[in-house]
């Protein structure tokens, strides 16, 4: 009656998980000499390093964010923030922060052109050897610039590393307070499982390190949303391994009420389709640019997120038919089942972050719930934004891009 549950949901996000956090960790006693050694190796290098900074309307977190990039362990690097067609005083406050050498290089679109314009715009102004994207908003630990990059030293084959992003403003609000188990669970602890399988798929442009000779031959970002899973596969189809740093940790701000959060979802999932199923279809076939662990990641990925998503639906109305007179037993038993492996998931995992904003204790209250959060509310958004996607290709219409960026996307199917 639960087969949905242990067949698939319990054997990947906890059997699979657990097993390779376990040997991550108990491996990782090996890999200390040779991350100090890769660490020793970058600091007497010292290589260059651009961080560009795109967005609109972010002034007002620039001084905080260049001063907090004066504080970093690692100092070698340049600067550039790049203003993508602000309407308000963020031209202004980056101009006087520039004339104080807080910014090394400031750029403007004067006619917005959407936020992989801005990047792009960036890296062919930059002059690092490396390139770290970040967000404006967001803080990082003192020696999260100098973590990120440590792994290029430690794996040659290295093509781009994604940092480890948690939510600076749980206690905000109730919303605020269940992304942050989620992105606990899935951005911190399953992103270190999912590098370790060889499958992880999305570096988040909040914090991410780059080789730039990888962007430079991609002719760096496409028109998103979506741009960050975009450029990870890009980069992986080139055969650059990615990697995540868990050691690199970034604090962001995420949506404070369900209204903002499901405005984000809907973007972030259609990705899917358009990305994954449309432009990057090649990765199912043999050619020059196939690899098996894109396949893998592909095929995991639409599977969990896709597939699985609309069998969810089958099973609910089978049991509906089949089983509607046990109906109120098996529902409440369903969501017991599913909020005890949320907490013992939760509770298990816990030794495996080494970064907490708050104790474990603090979120218990709060794990009830997120058998609500994950297996309704989130999955209603996903399916809708899969069917926006699928059917009238939305994600083209979001004016999240200027609408003349997203006609020129689609016209050339990016």
């Amino acid at each position: 009656m639960f087969w949905f549950f242990f067949v698939f949901e319990f054997f990947r996000f906890f059997l699979i998980e657990i097993t390779t956090l376990v040997l991550w960790k108990f491996t990782s006693f090996f890999r200390k000499t040779r991350i100090a050694d890769a660490r020793l190796t970058l600091l007497e290098k010292n290589p260059f390093v651009s961080i560009i900074v795109p967005g609109k309307n972010e002034g007002k977190h620039i001084y905080k964010l260049a001063n907090s990039l004066k504080e970093q362990t690692y100092q070698n690097f340049e600067l550039i923030v790049i203003d993508d067609g602000s309407d308000d005083a963020t031209p202004e406050i980056c101009r006087s922060l520039k004339k104080s050498g807080y910014i090394d290089t400031y750029l403007r679109n004067d006619v917005r052109g959407g936020k992989a314009s801005a990047a792009n715009l960036g890296l062919r102004y930059s002059r690092g050897q490396y390139i770290i994207h970040l967000d404006a908003d967001c803080s990082y630990d003192r020696d999260a610039i100098e973590n990120i990059l440590v792994p290029f030293y430690y794996d040659l084959n290295i093509g781009a590393i994604g940092g480890n992003v948690q939510v600076r403003n749980y206690k905000d609000s109730l919303c605020a307070t269940l992304q942050a188990i989620e992105y606990m669970d899935t951005i911190s602890v399953g992103r270190i499982a999912s590098s370790e399988l060889g499958i992880y798929r999305v570096i988040s442009g909040a914090f991410g390190a780059f080789k730039k000779e990888a962007l430079d031959r991609l002719g760096g970002w496409d028109i998103g949303p979506g741009l960050d899973g975009d450029i990870t596969v890009k980069i992986r189809k080139l055969g650059y391994k990615i990697h995540f740093e868990p050691s690199a940790v970034c604090q962001t701000s995420v949506p404070d009420t369900f209204k903002k959060l499901i405005k984000q979802r809907l973007r972030w999932d259609k990705s899917l389709i358009r990305f994954r199923l449309r432009k990057h279809r090649d990765v199912f076939y043999p050619n020059d640019s196939f690899r098996w662990s894109n396949f893998i990641s592909f095929v995991e990925n639409i599977t969990y997120n896709l597939i699985l998503n609309v069998k969810w639906y089958f099973y609910i109305f089978d049991m509906i038919i089949n089983f509607g007179s046990q109906l109120f037993f098996i529902l409440p038993m369903n969501i017991l089942l599913y909020t005890v492996n949320n907490i013992i998931k939760f509770l298990v995992f816990s030794p495996f972050r080494d970064r907490k904003n708050e104790t474990v204790s603090y979120f218990m209250i709060y794990l009830p719930l997120m058998v609500f959060y994950f297996g309704y509310f989130l999955r209603i958004v996903r399916t809708t934004a899969y069917v926006q996607e699928l059917f009238f290709k939305a994600s083209y219409k979001d004016n999240w891009n200027p609408a003349k960026s997203s006609a020129h996307a689609k016209a050339l199917k990016l």
